[in-house]
């Protein structure tokens, strides 16, 4: 495969609609989503610092999700919604246990 002529296809969900039940999940999602990208970080030496600094490895993110700047969790956020409409796309069934 040539990786110059890689063209991202994801599935588009644009035509699926999350039920509001399904926003408790979402936002536990979002929280997990950050979480797992900022113990990746952590455990690939980078620390919070002001700005961020790839060579110093230091990255403003590195904070508690509720302390993001509402457009920093736009990324956790949006990944979040995508992965819930592509499985209920898929036609998988999302249900709590009782």
């Amino acid at each position: 495969m040539n990786k110059a002529k890689y063209t991202p296809q994801p599935v588009d969900t644009s035509d699926v609609v999350l039920p509001e039940e399904l926003n408790p999940l979402l936002e536990a999602m979002e929280k997990n989503v950050h979480e797992i990208w900022a113990q990746e970080r952590m455990n690939q030496g980078w620390t919070f610092g002001e700005k961020r600094d790839d060579v110093l490895k230091h990255h403003p993110c590195l904070i508690a999700y509720e302390d993001l700047p509402e457009e920093e969790k736009v990324y956790d956020r949006n990944t979040s919604v995508e992965t819930l409409k592509l499985i209920l796309k898929l036609g998988f069934m999302i249900s709590k246990r009782q």
